[in-house]
């Protein structure tokens, strides 16, 4: 009986094992995704982080305000005009002249429901300049009007 063990423990060691795998070299067809995955998972969160500080591109020191005041409501549409230190026009994030701005809020005044305008000055502007851009927002009868302050 050991030595049926034996016959059969040899011929168990010299049967050669393929397990599956072919004898000729092929190429390898597939491409391991994973490392683009984790490549673009992390282009992804760089972006998500850089957005937020490009959305205001436009420096202005903004001047404080004392007293909290409630959020605007999230449905309204809102249109940003800023003017920097230099006494430059910026209709959202475009540098336009005052002209230009002029016919940018007569566009927006002839919409049935035209979006609420937000004026955003620098500290260190001279006061006329952010007058000059209300009056004539007035003027357009536009009414929703929202200035723009640093909270303290």
């Amino acid at each position: 009986m050991s030595q049926h063990r034996q016959s059969t423990h040899r011929s168990r060691r010299s049967a050669p094992r393929h397990f599956g795998r072919r004898k000729t070299f092929s190429r390898v067809s597939e491409i391991n995704v994973t490392p683009l995955i984790d490549l673009a998972f992390a282009l992804l969160i760089i972006f998500m982080i850089a957005a937020p500080m490009m959305e205001q591109s436009i420096r202005i020191d903004l001047p404080e305000q004392s007293s909290d005041s409630p959020p605007p409501p999230k449905d309204v549409e809102f249109r940003t005009i800023s003017i920097d230190q230099l006494g430059r026009y910026y209709w959202d994030k475009e540098k336009v002249d005052f002209e230009t701005l002029k016919s940018r809020i007569q566009t927006i005044a002839s919409q049935t429901e035209p979006p609420a305008l937000s004026i955003r000055a620098d500290a260190g502007l001279k006061y006329q300049k952010v007058i000059d851009v209300i009056d004539y927002v007035k003027g357009q009868k536009l009414t929703k009007i929202s200035l723009g302050t640093r909270q303290d």
